[in-house]
């Protein structure tokens, strides 16, 4: 049923739930795991920062970021199921737009991610990214609660 599930991971407490969930399912359907991290490093460039100071900030988003990524990418084998990793830079487009790209280019059949809180734009318990993924995703979008509801 599904093949190929991205989870996009932020190091989130909702991200972490979020990955554990998938991980289920694809233990389950014997699917495989795409985990993507977004690293944007427009907010970098907005506090105008040095090139020096911007390079070092940048680099050391992109460490944590595969740090997280090979982690969650452990913690997929050992619950015995295949995983890839993206690691992906964005400067002038949103994280939602990077993730519905990915999904579309790994050709992954459902997207598994964490939601936050609530946007003060609507009444949906979703953060904007999430929210934008839901509104515009090609396929299905399982989203996890930060921590269980009730």
């Amino acid at each position: 049923m599904y093949s190929r599930i991205l989870v996009p991971v932020d190091g989130s407490a909702a991200s972490a739930r979020a990955l554990q969930e998938a991980l289920e399912l694809a233990r389950r359907l014997q699917s495989t795991l795409m985990l993507l991290h977004v690293v944007d490093t427009y907010q970098l460039m907005l506090s105008k920062p040095s090139q020096d100071s911007f390079d070092e900030a940048r680099e050391a988003l992109l460490q944590r970021a595969q740090a997280l990524l090979d982690e969650g990418c452990q913690t997929a084998g050992q619950a015995g199921v295949g995983c890839e990793a993206v690691l992906r830079e964005v400067m002038s487009s949103r994280v939602a737009n990077a993730i519905l790209e990915e999904a579309y280019r790994r050709q992954c059949d459902l997207i598994v991610m964490g939601m936050h809180g609530r946007n003060g734009r609507t009444s949906l318990p979703l953060g904007s990214d999430a929210e934008q993924v839901l509104q515009a995703a090609a396929v299905p979008v399982l989203l996890v609660r930060e921590t269980p509801a009730g």
